[in-house]
């Protein structure tokens, strides 16, 4: 019987760092694109009371095509490509934590867990300010105003795209100070810190029980893009009860992580904690197989190249 192979992880120490960063700029861009609307959405039903005007994650995606166009889809998208910064420094913590980590144990599942949460740490320390910009400026369009602010209407596209940043940037130093940039950010630590350490693991987890089951002539890349998808809805389900209350901090102007747990379980109860979670899924599912794919080619293209003929994938 033939032996079983491992799924191969590239480290970080087996890249060419100018390609693996130059490219990877270039992919980050292109799938924030694809999946930006649909965290546009999730957004707009987590800060929602109820059901009070989108009825879902379809109903939403429909309501706001024809009030707003695809330009709806996009609002805060200029300012939601700062995060490239931060996904850059996510990526680089996240290698160099398995290196150290490495000195003291031999697990995957441990590297992957350690180095998943460091990275989230820094990654979500740059990204907060930008988050909650972009997030109000998602919500801006939708004529409940679920957000705390009211923005003046303008119809020339220069004064939408940047003129609402400004007034959103004002308005938020206006009534919390420089704190206002960085409201929500230990709930986001708490959502996302998680997340990332267990989607990392649960991803190679995936990847090497689908190993098993399948003849060795499938490519890794097969085994890795299912892997990515399933760890990301793991997640995502675990996480998405505290994801619902940093977006409610953050764009309802809340200062109390437990208080807004509270208030939400008392007027929508245990299924309050299950909004977006749908649009969550469909957004971190195919986002996270384009993330994988896009990834895992980058970093076999940053391959270093005395090393290209001695892995087989």
């Amino acid at each position: 019987m033939q032996e079983k192979r491992n799924v191969q992880i590239i480290e970080w120490d087996d890249l060419d760092k100018k390609k693996f960063y130059c490219i990877g700029v270039l992919m980050t861009l292109s799938l924030r694109l694809t999946v930006y609307p649909a965290a546009l959405i999730r957004t707009r039903l987590q800060v929602q009371k109820g059901k009070s005007y989108y009825h879902g994650t379809f109903d939403a995606f429909i309501k706001i095509l024809r009030a707003e166009g695809i330009r709806g889809l996009y609002r805060g998208f200029l300012v939601n490509t700062l995060t490239l910064i931060s996904g850059q420094g996510y990526i680089t913590t996240y290698e160099l934590v398995r290196v150290y980590v490495a000195n003291y144990s031999n697990s995957n599942a441990v590297k992957s867990l350690v180095a998943g949460g460091a990275a989230s740490l820094v990654a979500q320390s740059i990204i907060v300010p930008i988050d909650i910009i972009s997030q109000h400026l998602m919500v801006a369009g939708h004529k409940g105003n679920l957000g705390r602010f009211k923005l003046s209407s303008n119809n020339r596209k220069y004064k939408q795209a940047f003129g609402q940043t400004q007034e959103v940037v004002a308005q938020i130093f206006r009534l919390d100070g420089p704190k206002g940039f960085y409201r929500g950010y230990l709930a986001s630590l708490m959502t996302y810190i998680p997340n990332s350490a267990i989607w990392w693991p649960f991803y190679h987890f995936y990847a090497e029980q689908l190993s098993k089951l399948v003849p060795n002539e499938c490519p890794h890349l097969v085994l890795q893009g299912i892997a990515g998808p399933l760890a990301a809805a793991t997640a995502s389900t675990l996480t998405n009860p505290m994801d619902v209350v940093r977006a409610r901090v953050q764009v309802g102007g809340r200062s109390s992580i437990i208080g807004t747990f509270k208030h939400l379980l008392r007027e929508e109860g245990p299924l309050g904690l299950t909004k977006g979670l749908s649009a969550r899924i469909l957004s971190s599912a195919p986002t996270t197989l384009l993330l994988v794919i896009g990834y895992e080619t980058l970093k076999k293209i940053s391959l270093r190249k005395e090393l290209v003929e001695s892995r087989h994938w």
